[in-house]
């Protein structure tokens, strides 16, 4: 089970009265002032929400998905409202690595934020090279989508439906990295997270983030069309929230290292009961869609309520017990 503590955490004698809650976790060898992330696509290349969300203020920021080239995306309606979520199929459109190193990480950076870049390809080889372009860069971590199709397998399955070829694609990943740390993103309709959790620890992974966006449908009966041009899409928001709950659950009971979760957290006691899965820190996505300025009310949540629960964050993380 994750387990963290900050200094001022251990040496707290136990029952001492918190009178600030302390929010850094550890990633790695990150160490983020806060366990929000925004994550990856909704704030764009990084600035496009700054007005609303200072990225700085955040844990991190999680770049759009980028590929070697640009990728085009898939044709209009890419976003359909659904009951309670959100289904999109945006493709993975992207400008392509090369144009946002040249012309967004370096801005981004320069307003103090954390900048996690995720990376997508159609080979294995894709990751790789992704991985070392970037492990030459400023960007502070990386993270592996691998919900991709992999073109190599029958079918085109995502690489992370094989944990053999989801844990060989990451620690090529690792090793073109350097010493950037490598967050690896997992799909969400997965026959043994645990399994595939303990495969990518052991291939070298700095921390898994879970769960990606679910496959959908939403149909317009007036025409009998599906409401997105691409026909399916990918579900997000909070009904998607129980499952990425365990998934989250299942994977921090499997690994050693960070798990981050993702799906459907609009408000800070959302965030609390990823923690309390055993998150070490949470994504946020349709939140910030809905409000840009909700990762600030959620870190803001955090710090109230565990300060009001006389709770350390590494007490919170990892405390859910299953009834028997």
């Amino acid at each position: 089970m994750n387990k963290q503590s900050t200094k001022s955490e251990k040496d707290r004698p136990h029952g001492q009265k918190i009178e600030k809650a302390d929010l850094s976790v550890d990633i790695g060898p990150l160490t983020l002032k806060n366990p929000v992330m925004a994550a990856s696509g909704v704030f764009g290349y990084g600035l496009e929400l700054v007005d609303f969300c200072p990225p700085q203020k955040l844990g991190a920021i999680i770049s759009k998905g980028l590929s070697l080239v640009p990728w085009k995306g898939n044709p209009a309606p890419r976003m359909a409202e659904t009951a309670g979520g959100l289904l999109n199929a945006i493709g993975l459109e992207n400008m392509g690595v090369d144009a946002f190193l040249a012309s967004a990480l370096g801005a981004v950076k320069k307003t103090g934020a954390v900048v996690g870049v995720n990376v997508l390809g159609r080979t294995e080889e894709d990751y790789a090279v992704l991985a070392e372009k970037l492990g030459r860069t400023e960007a502070d971590f990386i993270e592996l989508n691998v919900s991709c199709p992999n073109l190599a397998s029958s079918g085109g399955a995502s690489f992370g439906a094989d944990p053999v070829v989801a844990a060989r694609l990451t620690e090529k990943a690792v090793k073109r990295a350097g010493s950037k740390p490598v967050v690896v993103k997992l799909p969400p309709l997965v026959g043994d997270v645990a399994a595939l959790a303990k495969k990518l620890e052991e291939a070298g992974a700095t921390a898994l983030s879970l769960i990606n966006s679910l496959p959908g449908l939403s149909i317009n009966l007036q025409n009998r069309q599906a409401d997105l041009g691409h026909g399916f899409g990918g579900l997000s928001g909070p009904p998607i929230k129980p499952l990425a709950l365990r998934q989250t659950y299942l994977t921090a009971q499997a690994v050693k290292i960070p798990v981050i979760g993702v799906g459907g957290i609009l408000n800070h006691l959302d965030a609390l009961e990823f923690i309390a899965a055993g998150a070490t820190a949470v994504q946020m996505g349709v939140g910030v869609l809905i409000d840009p300025s909700s990762p600030l009310a959620v870190i803001e949540g955090l710090a109230e309520w565990l300060t009001e629960q006389n709770l350390a964050l590494s007490e919170l993380r990892g405390s859910l017990k299953l009834r028997a």
